[in-house]
């Protein structure tokens, strides 16, 4: 299959941000094959099918550093409620969670993802098998990791996630060109230093990308403290946990020495500035982290922490937070903060090398901005348009490994509405049980 994407704003992200005012990109089977001005356009009668973007803008198809998927049926639950994570959320999922569940809330997270542009995201949960499987029907790009902590929910083992990991690893690895399996260690201090040096050898003899929780918690750094007299990034690094295939969420709680310590074991940054701030827990020292040559990647959290699986929302998030942490007006321009939504996101993931830019080579993973709606008139900046103009209802077309998954807005393998009725057939039970407990 051929297609042509002409008359568009293409902002490549690529090294030298190439960017196209009235561009074309030309795609063969799953990969991008051309990129350039119209002027320099091939003869149109070549292509299976020509796609007027009609002056969109064309980007990378957003990358999700971080997210729980499964967790859709916990979103609202508790809000503005301290204490909520050990009242409702944990409770909650040791009770009531189940592959079924997390197999649905999974397809309709990835659907919320697809419409909002989101074509990658590294993903921590439970039943990574069956939310394998979910993402190769929904045609989604992911990188999936077991969670590795003492009280699992698919495991009657205490760590049994290690386990469910290393099984998973071997069966997933390269069996999709879409989904990279994975494993997550939990937490610093949710984990034993036996338990984080297993999950890192597991992803070291399978050459996989790991994550972990990090220095998000103010009683993780006191206890830390109190315990091993070392910051939490300290004391990964004293037992040899960190490395380059490590992308750590959060981090919130981090100094220069901290930065300085995962700059030079090149470990990369989940930023998710929306669960962080919504939680009252502080701004993250990113400009701290880059300085010290560390990537950092932008995530929603899972649909309970940020509540939208939207990366305009994170975008947007981001550079206002960034602002008025630095006390700058002038630092993080849209350009820095897309960067970090795409090429910087893919790398966080492992994936640079497929996507994440618009380049030949790549995978024709893709995300068109319309730019007919009231809320994006005038556009001077198209970097800015995104970042601060732009929703995720101005989505119009997504692509993923050069197939055609949203479509004038809406999904082509799924209805939203099929994809409700199942979660809600799976979640009766959990949603009553949530009810009981908030109504106490």
């Amino acid at each position: 299959m051929k297609t042509l994407i002409i008359n568009a704003v293409i902002l490549t992200m690529n090294d030298s941000f190439d960017l196209f005012n009235k561009g074309y990109l030309a795609v063969r089977g799953e990969n991008i094959e051309a990129v350039g001005p119209m002027e320099q356009c091939p003869d149109m009668e070549s292509f299976d099918e020509v796609v007027d973007a009609e002056g969109g803008i064309l980007v990378p198809g957003f990358v999700n550093t971080h997210t729980h998927i499964g967790m859709v049926p916990f979103r609202g639950l508790g809000e503005d409620m301290v204490g909520r994570l050990n009242r409702f959320l944990i409770p909650l999922e040791k009770k009531q969670m189940t592959q079924f569940l997390a197999k649905a809330s999974a397809k309709y997270a990835i659907a919320e993802m697809q419409l909002s542009g989101i074509t990658s995201f590294f993903d921590m949960y439970y039943f990574e098998e069956r939310l394998a499987e979910t993402c190769v029907e929904m045609g989604e790009r992911a990188v999936l990791a077991e969670t590795v902590i003492e009280s699992t929910i698919d495991s009657y083992k205490p760590y049994g996630g290690i386990e469910l990991a290393e099984e998973f690893i071997g069966r997933w690895k390269g069996k999709s060109s879409l989904v990279t399996p994975s494993i997550a260690p939990h937490a610093p201090y949710s984990n034993t230093e036996e338990s984080l040096r297993k999950s890192r050898e597991i992803a070291d003899r399978f050459d996989v990308p790991y994550m972990i929780h990090l220095a998000e918690m103010d009683f993780e750094v006191s206890a830390i403290r109190e315990k091993y007299d070392m910051t939490p990034v300290e004391y990964l690094d004293s037992i040899g946990f960190l490395g380059e295939n490590l992308t750590a969420a959060h981090c919130i709680f981090i100094n220069s020495r901290d930065a300085e310590i995962l700059g030079k074991h090149n470990v990369k940054v989940a930023h998710c500035v929306v669960a962080n701030t919504k939680s009252a827990k502080g701004i993250s020292p990113v400009r701290l982290m880059q300085e010290n040559n560390v990537c950092v990647g932008l995530g929603t959290d899972g649909p309970s922490s940020g509540n939208t699986l939207d990366m305009f929302t994170v975008m947007k998030a981001t550079a206002l937070a960034q602002k008025t942490f630095l006390r700058d007006r002038s630092a993080y321009t849209s350009r820095e903060i897309l960067k970090m939504a795409t090429i910087d996101g893919a790398r966080a993931l492992g994936l640079q090398k497929i996507a994440g830019s618009l380049e030949p080579g790549k995978k024709a993973d893709l995300t068109l901005v319309e730019t007919k709606s009231i809320n994006m008139y005038p556009l001077y900046d198209p970097y800015a348009a995104l970042v601060y103009q732009a929703g995720s209802h101005n989505v119009e077309t997504v692509y993923v490994n050069g197939n055609r998954i949203v479509e004038n807005k809406n999904l082509l393998r799924y209805s939203v509405k099929e994809i409700k009725d199942e979660l809600e057939k799976e979640s009766l039970s959990f949603r009553y049980e949530a009810l009981k407990m908030q109504n106490k």
